[in-house]
């Protein structure tokens, strides 16, 4: 009997286990499911997706498992079944948005001081950023708005840029109204509460009642920062040649000094530094308040005012400190700070290079901190042209050098090649050497003895350019070239232009100047040769193609009209007969006298030309 009882109660334990088993599976099958549900409801990426689905096959082979399990001890199946259960759970709340991870989120830092912002991005390893803007309802100091909103996950951002308040525009547009006959109080609580900056006063006699506005200057729209005289009535006259000095510390320059002309009391403003009185309130004054002071009469005293630059702000080795060490510092002082960044191969990247401000200078608040950020060594570029090249070394101040050679497959005036290779590094006193093609090597040909048309057919046939002037020889038969600019033999750029002088025949003399003249105007109209050795020179269309030199002129710093002087007398020697205009460019940005457009070297001019060549330089 006994026996039997075991077996039974044997057998009452495994159903019970089995139940709790296939309960237990049954719930992880149907969380993996509702997960994998969740997860395509809330598809986003085929991330989601596969999520989703692994955790689901990792359920049902977790399953497997537990059932086959031969343990007769179900205890660790029950345990991972139910830890599995509740994981599975939880990820479907947090996919629905029901419950949320801790994790680190975006702060707002609306309204908060800048010396937070950078704390804070300096524990979390956030770069960051600042721009200054005038607000009316955020202080000074203080973040207006910011980049990133607050909430967002923390490793999605990398960079922070935070608009700080500079307080009230002082460019900001108001709508000034008519005052005149509003009381000195009601006048000051306009000025004050509108951030009206340039606002002087006067107090004159008139008949008008004692503090009330008799005149102002302007009306209407106007700027914050627009000079608005106001001018006030003390009444018919100052019944009174003594005052009693109130207690003017702390009090701002323009309420101090419209007291001081309301009564009529002389002063003079002087200024100091006070790490107690506000940056332009009264630090102290040189009579006591409460004291009588003359202000009428033979005893008239003068009133001393000082007015506080604030600190004394001494300037630590900034370079020393981190950008982010920089900035606090900067903060905390009242100071503004600006960025610039510049390649230099002896500081790291993202390392301060240099400050505007060296160790012991002393400066007021408000002052601009300019920190310039290395960022590491330059890396030459690939360039598309000689200009492109140029203006980038001219921005990143990077030294260059021209030398020159001949080339059959580079057009003259191009670049052959860089010492440096796109992607080389160049250190700071680094030279770029840049190799310009002079084009194809051409030797010139002999022309002396030819006529016009064979010297033209020879110089053409060579490859060059020419232009003819024409001169009286005794020895050198008319029609005839007498002298060649280039020796024959030279070794030039193909279209370089030779200047060929063609003999016009001897010299008439003055008996026979007018038979001459005569019987050369009739052989002109009868006879083709005429044409060929003109009595009077002709301009011949000459095409020419502008020296590499014209850099040097471009190159010199001068100003804008010792450039246009250079510009004239260069064309003048060089390219007879050909017109320039040289024209300003205002408000470029660039230096006076900076080329700026139209033709130059390598261009191509010709002469004799009815409307000039211009050429485009800054103002």
């Amino acid at each position: 009997m006994k026996k039997k009882v075991k077996n039974n109660n044997i057998s009452s334990d495994k159903k019970s286990s089995s139940f709790i088993l296939y309960f237990l599976v049954i719930l992880v099958l149907i969380s993996s499911l509702a997960y994998f549900t969740v997860s395509l409801i809330n598809f986003i990426s085929l991330g989601d997706f596969i999520n989703g689905l692994l955790m689901l096959g990792i359920a049902v082979l977790f399953i497997v498992v537990c059932l086959t399990n031969p343990s007769k001890k179900k205890w660790s199946s029950y345990l991972a079944l139910g830890v599995l259960f509740i994981y599975q759970g939880l990820l479907c709340l947090v996919n629905l948005g029901i419950i949320v991870w801790p994790s680190k989120v975006m702060d707002n830092f609306v309204g908060k001081s800048l010396t937070e912002v950078i704390e804070w991005a300096s524990a979390n390893k956030i770069s960051t950023t600042q721009e200054y803007e005038y607000s009316d309802m955020i202080p000074e100091y203080h973040v207006i708005n910011q980049s990133v909103e607050a909430g967002v996950k923390l490793k999605d951002v990398k960079t922070l840029t935070v608009a700080i308040s500079e307080g009230p525009s002082p460019y900001k547009e108001i709508v000034l109204p008519n005052m005149v006959g509003w009381k000195t109080d009601d006048v000051l609580k306009f000025v004050e509460e509108n951030y009206l900056t340039n606002v002087s006063v006067d107090f004159v006699q008139g008949t008008e009642e004692e503090n009330t506005l008799i005149s102002q200057s302007k009306s209407g729209n106007v700027r914050r920062n627009d000079e608005i005289k106001l001018t006030f009535s003390y009444g018919q006259m100052r019944n009174y040649s003594e005052v009693k000095l109130i207690d003017l510390t702390n009090k701002g320059k323009f309420e101090a000094e419209f007291y001081l002309k309301q009564y009529g009391i002389s002063y003079e403003f002087d200024y100091d530094f006070s790490d107690k009185v506000k940056r332009g309130s009264v630090m102290r004054q040189s009579i006591e308040a409460g004291s009588v002071i003359a202000i009428s009469g033979d005893n008239v005293q003068t009133l001393k005012v000082t007015i506080s630059k604030g600190p004394k702000i001494v300037i630590p080795d900034l370079s020393k400190l981190s950008v982010s060490e920089i900035t606090s510092w900067v903060i905390d002082h009242k100071l503004k700070i600006e960025f610039k960044d510049r390649y230099d191969d002896s500081v790291k990247e993202n390392e301060v290079l240099e400050v505007n401000y060296k160790n012991g200078d002393v400066v007021e608040e408000g002052t601009i901190i300019i920190v310039t950020i290395s960022k590491g060594c330059l890396v030459m570029e690939k360039f598309d042209s000689y200009a492109d090249f140029r203006n980038w070394a001219d921005t990143y101040g990077v030294k260059y050098e021209e030398e020159h050679e001949f080339s059959d497959s580079v057009k003259v005036g191009e670049v052959i090649k860089y010492s440096y290779e796109a992607g080389s590094a160049i250190k700071n006193d680094d030279v770029v050497i840049v190799t310009i093609s002079d084009g194809k090597k051409i030797k010139v040909p002999s022309v002396k003895g030819l006529t016009k048309s064979n010297a033209i057919n020879k110089l053409e046939s060579a490859g060059l350019g020419y232009s003819f002037v024409y001169k009286y020889s005794n020895d050198v038969e008319k029609g005839k070239v007498i002298t060649q600019s280039i020796t024959a033999g030279s070794e030039v750029s193909e279209g370089t232009t030779v200047t060929v002088t063609l003999s016009n025949g001897a010299k008439p003399s003055a008996s026979n100047n007018n038979s001459s003249s005569n019987s050369g105007s009739s052989s002109g109209s009868n006879s083709g040769s005429s044409s060929e050795s003109p009595s009077t020179p002709t301009c011949t269309p000459t095409t020419y193609k502008i020296s590499r030199e014209l850099n040097n002129i471009f190159d010199s710093g001068d100003s804008f009209s010792s450039v246009q002087s250079q510009l004239y007398s260069f064309f003048a020697n060089n390219y007879p007969n050909v017109k320039i205009s040289v024209v300003a460019e205002a408000d470029t940005g660039m230096s006076s006298g900076s080329y700026i457009g139209g033709i130059g070297p390598g261009s191509e001019i010709t002469s004799c030309n009815s409307s000039p060549y211009v050429i485009k330089l800054a103002k």
